[in-house]
């Protein structure tokens, strides 16, 4: 099964990919970009927030290392997919967790 779906400026991963990359990437930086009451209840240890909804969101990201790695996720996939989008025009290196925290196989917290 293919794990891997390009969207043109950034990879979609699927969870077992995402993870694998996470671990071999130990410098780069999650980034869950659902609503704070979201990031409360469940999230990917490790993982900050800025939610991509939040007028701010392209202020809140401009001050990011682009020299970082992100990986990105929200619940389903959609609004990861817009953040990874905005964030690749900006110069970041993203990658999206296809299907969201909702296909995640890996421990939360």
């Amino acid at each position: 099964m293919n794990t891997i779906k390009t969207t043109g400026s950034f990879e979609n991963l699927q969870s077992r990919e995402f993870q694998k990359r996470i671990l071999a990437n130990p410098s780069s930086v999650i980034l869950d970009v659902r609503t704070k009451a979201e990031f409360e209840s469940k999230r990917i240890p490790n993982s900050i927030n800025i939610d991509v909804m939040d007028t701010s969101f392209i202020e809140s990201i401009s001050t990011l290392d682009k020299s970082k790695t992100y990986f990105v996720y929200c619940r389903s996939g959609g609004r990861s997919g817009s953040a990874c989008s905005i964030m690749r025009k900006q110069g970041f290196e993203v990658y999206n967790l296809d299907g969201g925290i909702s296909g995640w196989t890996g421990k939360t917290c």
